[in-house]
């Protein structure tokens, strides 16, 4: 059974196969996954009318590790299949209303904990490497992804002379942009749920024309997945309606200080001159070394 499956698609696939009691479990999920998710197995059961030992089996019937493994295929559903106002209604019992600041802080530290535990290093490494190779880099974030291709094209333009943030407000802009796009170049997609239309069919454009395709997204249930040529993962979560990137963000700081590192010297010859601009023209304020501290990208 493919990884890439969401939760439904396997429930209609072995739907037959099940028992009575796997049927009413297939049944509840169906109508009501966004509350099924944060449900323990025991609860599960409870609701529907069946042992904790059959939401357990029908973890396993459906292909999955166990009820864990498929709790966390249904929090990629919900992220993914979830309306702004919905999300907000499901996670008003996740965050203390009493502890926001709390709460989500810890929530943050647990997605770069998770992110952590699943981060790939060769695909990093590999992407690096394909970066530095590439003869342009196309950079596209849409929506609340945008402030993430921000951040990474300001300081890709600080390392590289060929960057290019695809800044549009329709498709058919975003392919007017790449219409030089090549297998000499490298396209950095970035997406989380809800993933955004657009990105994915730049994504598959890209990769028709031969481009190598970085993907920065969450999961293996991303469609950014099929069509890229390295895969960097980072944990991403919703906290009301609004996107947790807290975690994308750390890992696009590790890919901006890899390539950095590995342009070291051309780098700093580049932000010398840099740095009398933005005192010529008072950029920062106070002094030059205050300056170059929130300026400057290398270490």
């Amino acid at each position: 059974m493919k990884r890439s499956e969401d939760v439904l698609t396997r429930i209609q696939d072995q739907y037959p196969k099940l028992s009575k009691g796997q049927k009413l479990l297939a049944g509840y999920i169906r109508e009501h996954y966004d509350k099924a998710v944060y449900l323990t197995a025991s609860k599960l059961g409870a609701i529907v009318g069946v042992s904790e030992s059959t939401v357990v089996r029908f973890a396993l019937e459906l292909g999955y590790e166990g009820y864990p493994s498929m709790q966390r295929a249904l929090e990629e559903l919900v992220k993914n299949k979830l309306t702004a106002i919905q999300r907000m209604e499901v996670s008003q019992g996740r965050v203390d209303p009493d502890r926001i600041l709390s709460s989500v802080l810890q929530m943050d530290m647990e997605n770069i904990k998770l992110t952590l535990e699943q981060v790939n290093e060769e695909a990093f490494r590999k992407a690096t490497q394909a970066i530095l190779r590439a003869r342009k880099v196309y950079i596209l974030g849409v929506r609340s992804c945008s402030v993430l291709a921000n951040f990474l094209s300001f300081y890709l333009n600080l390392i590289f002379e060929n960057v290019h943030q695809v800044m549009t407000s329709s498709a058919s802009e975003t392919f007017e942009q790449m219409l030089q796009v090549s297998s000499q170049d490298v396209v950095i997609c970035i997406s989380f749920p809800r993933y955004s239309k657009r990105t994915v069919r730049t994504a598959e454009f890209a990769k028709s024309r031969g481009a190598t395709v970085v993907s920065i997204t969450d999961s293996d249930m991303s469609p950014l997945v099929s069509v890229s040529d390295y895969v960097l993962m980072a944990q991403s979560d919703m906290v009301s309606f609004v996107d947790s990137l807290v975690a994308p963000l750390s890992l696009i700081n590790a890919l901006i200080l890899a390539l950095s590192s590995a342009r070291r010297d051309e780098i700093a010859k580049s932000l010398e001159t840099l740095e009398q601009i933005w005192k010529e023209y008072d950029v920062y304020d106070g002094n030059t070394q205050e300056g170059a501290m929130y300026g400057t990208p290398l270490p």
